[in-house]
């Protein structure tokens, strides 16, 4: 493996270390961090959908915290709990009445 090989994957792993710690994401990482396009993520913003930052009133960035809690909201029950809810449900109104 030749000096440049080595050079090349040190940067690799240097900006793919950097892109996981980072806190604050540009537009371009928030959109490679949420899987989608950049277009999708502009709509987003637009729709105030997502919650971002404009500081200087142009350029969008996102707390990569904040875009986790996002990622996780409106959960989706599965059927198993959707079917224990309902039982409990059941056995609750056939116990009161």
């Amino acid at each position: 493996m030749s000096q440049e090989d080595l050079n090349q994957i040190t940067d690799l792993v240097t900006a793919r270390t950097i892109f996981a710690t980072k806190e604050v994401l540009t537009s371009e990482e928030a959109a490679r961090y949420l899987g989608i396009s950049k277009s999708y993520l502009y709509k987003l913003t637009m729709r105030r959908e997502i919650p971002h930052y404009k500081p200087m009133g142009k350029m969008c960035y996102f707390n990569r915290r904040e875009l986790e809690a996002w990622l996780q909201s409106n959960r989706i029950a599965s059927d198993t709990e959707l079917a224990e809810q309902a039982a409990a449900y059941c056995n609750k109104k056939g116990g009161a009445a």
